[in-house]
């Protein structure tokens, strides 16, 4: 006998589709999921049409997103943070926003639908200079250099800074980069006048 699903019911079957495929799922994708419990057909006997269902998800129906409504999102989604929204933000509201990857496969990335969007999207050495001013500023806040472990755990707070591993593939060394890293911020802790001992403990920190 075919179980009846309830309005809600479906929509939660379609988000956690969404989940599993990290991004809005065409009918086809749906039905090729194992772990789905509904038919599309039983969404659209609900719902009217396929994208009336993911428009009530909060999913977006992704052929009927121009690139000026995409850009227009991103917009709204910078306005909400007040800094220039990450793939990391994007991802946090895959139920409501269009994914990362949405983006990259419409502008060709990320990065060049920020801009496009009117946001600075730091390139090169710009992004390194941004970094190891960053990393200066952590070292006061912490008395010492900071390391990865220390990033991340300050990135938890503040999404605005880079990933430790972000960081990491700036330097292009073969190995030791955050050694690498530190001895930048170390260089810039030095020229705005603080003490690095050499166990890179900061002068005046206990």
């Amino acid at each position: 006998m075919r179980r009846r699903y309830s309005d809600e019911e479906i929509l939660a079957e379609l988000r956690a589709a969404a989940e599993r495929a990290g991004r809005s799922p065409t009918m086809r994708e749906f039905a090729q999921d194992p772990e789905a419990r509904v038919h599309p057909q039983t969404v659209i006997e609900h719902f009217g049409t396929w994208n009336a269902a993911k428009r009530a998800a909060g999913l977006f129906p992704r052929r009927f997103l121009t690139r000026d409504e995409l850009l227009e999102q991103l917009r709204g989604l910078g306005d909400e943070l007040g800094r220039t929204p990450t793939a990391r933000d994007l991802g946090a509201r895959r139920r409501s926003l269009p994914s990362a990857s949405l983006y990259a496969h419409t502008f060709g990335s990320l990065g060049n639908a920020l801009r496009e969007a009117g946001f600075e999207v730091l390139q090169g050495e710009e992004r390194l200079e941004r970094a190891v001013a960053q990393g200066a500023t952590l070292a006061l806040a912490l008395g010492r250099l900071p390391k990865m472990a220390d990033w991340a755990e300050a990135r938890r707070s503040d999404p605005a800074l880079l990933s430790e591993w972000q960081v990491y593939r700036l330097l292009d060394v073969p190995r030791g980069a955050w050694t690498a890293f530190q001895y930048l911020v170390r260089g810039r802790l030095l020229e705005d006048g603080a003490e690095v001992r050499p166990d890179g403990t900061l002068g005046g920190a206990d």
